[in-house]
């Protein structure tokens, strides 16, 4: 993988984290609202914008990495972002990371190092 493959890998980790992250912030401080009142609510919040708007740039993103890498190690490389949505997951909204998710973030953090080490 080259320096540009590199840094399009962590652009898609950066912004798949905050989008994921943004969108459940936004809802997740509705979830006692119900009807027009949620969806009006949740379009009103800035924070949804900012996660649609971080997809979107994902999205980009993850062309360009895609671009630049073969397409089955370019999509296990991708499942990095797996772990940085579950540890902003746990610094943001407290989420338990029990012994079971710490070791599949271990796994995939060695799957990835693999793969990525593996790339020619």
């Amino acid at each position: 993988m080259d320096l540009i493959a590199a840094l399009l890998l962590l652009g898609v980790l950066v912004f798949d984290t905050v989008s994921h992250l943004c969108l459940k912030a936004a809802s997740g401080r509705l979830a006692h609202r119900g009807g027009l009142e949620y969806w009006h609510l949740l379009l009103t919040a800035p924070v949804l914008w900012v996660g649609i708007g971080s997809f979107f740039i994902l999205f980009l993103v993850w062309v360009g990495f895609l671009s630049r890498m073969p397409l089955g190690q370019g999509v296990m490389l991708g499942s990095i972002t797996i772990i940085g949505v579950m540890l902003g997951g746990r610094l943001l909204f407290g989420e338990r990371l029990t012994r079971e998710r710490l070791t599949a973030i271990s796994l995939i953090a060695i799957g990835v190092t693999l793969v990525g080490w593996g790339q020619s």
